[in-house]
């Protein structure tokens, strides 16, 4: 059986779905950079699928990395302390016997987990709306409900974000600008999968039902567009990652920035979006004195919504990446919390996101959660 775990060191698996032709799902580059700072760091870790978790066995079948040959092996290894949930897709996770072992993982004894699900974009909103400390960071956010409620909106808001509630990597985002001094008072601009779409309407009710079609059966939201503070015409926003330490403390691993496309709706990296760094941005725009100021200020507006997130959710969560905007003044706004972050390109950043998963879990096996 592989992996006898050094004392006072957790065993961590890695949790997953199983994939009839390839064993398991989810990030392979990903996992074999957890299990390679593991094996570092002296910790005994492994990939799981949900499959394969037998939650009253003394031993599990998982994988392991083997670097050399880039490939993954079966083997036997000790039940986990902590399950780290990188289940990929959130239909993954809808699944009724997927649901079940998740529920029961909760109850264990023995086992912590981090990270149970994924996160709605509405209750996220509804959460954050909720404490006077985390409401002036959120744009104005409704459930999209009709072309009535949408048109009021938009004579709040000339600028308007929709969103489906379980998005993922800006897919299916639309913006909607009202201009009242044009015959197509309405534009519509979709984000579709390799480009955007844009339509320009003359009636709510044309609007409506092109944005009907569009959304199909998934939820939106509708929430007030921020004019971001932009380069060269190309907007950018900050993405942050918030991990807890190894003292089981919320802490900011890091903050990259991302420049958007020329033509994009989002700043997604897949999408024409670069990866920058955030002071020299925000130097170029409000000084160096400026920059520091707001760096400062996005470092504690991130620690501030990611309690607010954890407390209104209820379950413990071990990270989390965000996505902040900050407006041509300056102001700072939230647009979206990820409790599956995907890997920052930035070399330091990746290097302690690492190591901070397997702090924490340190601290949660301490602990006892």
């Amino acid at each position: 059986m592989s992996g006898a775990s050094q004392p006072n060191l957790p065993v961590v698996a890695i949790l997953t779905i199983d994939d009839d032709k390839d064993y398991f799902r989810g990030n392979r580059s990903n996992f074999a950079d957890l299990l390679l700072a593991a094996k570092k760091m002296g910790y005994t870790s492994y990939i799981i699928t949900i499959k394969d978790l037998k939650l009253q066995a003394k031993r599990v079948i998982g994988y392991r990395y083997v670097a050399d040959k880039d490939e993954w092996r079966q083997e036997w290894f000790p039940l986990p302390h902590i399950l780290y949930n990188r289940i990929p897709q959130r239909e993954d996770e809808m699944q009724p016997a997927v649901k079940k072992k998740l529920q029961d993982i909760m109850k264990h004894p023995t086992i912590r987990m981090f990270n149970p699900t994924f996160f709605n974009k509405w209750k996220l909103y509804k959460w954050l709306n909720k404490s006077n400390a985390t409401r002036p960071y959120i744009p104005h956010t409704l459930k999209l409900t009709n072309a009535e409620q949408l048109n009021k909106m938009l004579h709040h808001h000339s600028y308007l974000f929709l969103k489906p509630v379980s998005g993922k990597a800006g897919m299916g985002i639309m913006t909607l600008r009202l201009n009242l001094n044009n015959g197509f008072k309405y534009r519509l601009r979709i984000q579709d999968k390799s480009k955007n779409i844009s339509y320009n309407c003359t009636s709510i009710s044309k609007l409506w039902s092109r944005i009907i079609k569009q959304a199909g059966s998934a939820k939106y939201i509708v929430q007030q567009g921020i004019t971001l503070a932009s380069i060269n015409k190309r907007p950018f926003d900050l993405r942050a990652l918030i991990q807890k330490t190894e003292q089981g403390n919320w802490d900011i691993t890091g903050i990259g920035a991302r420049l958007a496309g020329s033509a994009s709706i989002t700043t997604h990296v897949p999408r024409g979006g670069s990866i920058e760094d955030p002071s020299k941005l925000l130097t170029s725009l409000f000084g160096e004195q400026g920059s520091a100021r707001i760096l400062a200020r996005i470092r504690n507006t991130a620690l501030v919504l990611a309690r607010q997130i954890e407390q209104e959710a209820g379950k413990p969560l071990g990270e989390m990446s965000m996505d902040l905007g900050v407006d041509a003044a300056g102001g700072i706004w939230f647009f979206e919390a990820n409790a599956k972050p995907m890997k920052f390109d930035e070399p330091d950043i990746r290097k302690r996101s690492l190591e901070r998963v397997y702090q924490y879990s340190t601290f949660l096996m301490k602990s006892g959660g």
